[in-house]
């Protein structure tokens, strides 16, 4: 008999506009966990505009991570963002069994989840 895993990551992704954010937030409110954001530009601190941020309420209900964090000055790629996303799981892990890591950028998404 194989062991069932005992730690699970949710990936929530899709285009801008489609709900993410709502749906997100009801998931981790409902699993009580904590969201790892994986968008490309919300990243940024001065990308305010396109970028669909959510609203601070909404990151007021669940903690978000990776949003706003760099400067549009600091290099960033998908390598580092996986690197920092797989810390942060092993952080939320020791709190949680289910995480849960949404947005729109599949190159980051696949980062994490393939490598």
């Amino acid at each position: 008999m194989t062991p069932k895993p005992s730690k699970f990551l949710i990936v929530l992704t899709g285009p801008t506009g489609v709900g993410k954010t709502d749906l997100s937030i009801d998931i981790a409110q409902s699993l009580s966990t904590e969201i790892i954001s994986c968008d490309s530009r919300q990243m940024y601190k001065e990308m305010n505009i396109g970028t669909a941020v959510p609203e601070k309420e909404y990151l007021q209900k669940v903690k978000h991570h990776f949003i706003q964090h760099l400067s549009i000055h600091d290099y960033y790629n998908a390598s580092k963002f996986e690197y920092e996303a797989l810390d942060k799981l092993d952080e939320l892990y020791k709190d949680h069994d289910v995480v849960l890591m949404t947005g729109g950028s599949t190159l980051y998404i696949d980062a994490v989840c393939k490598g």
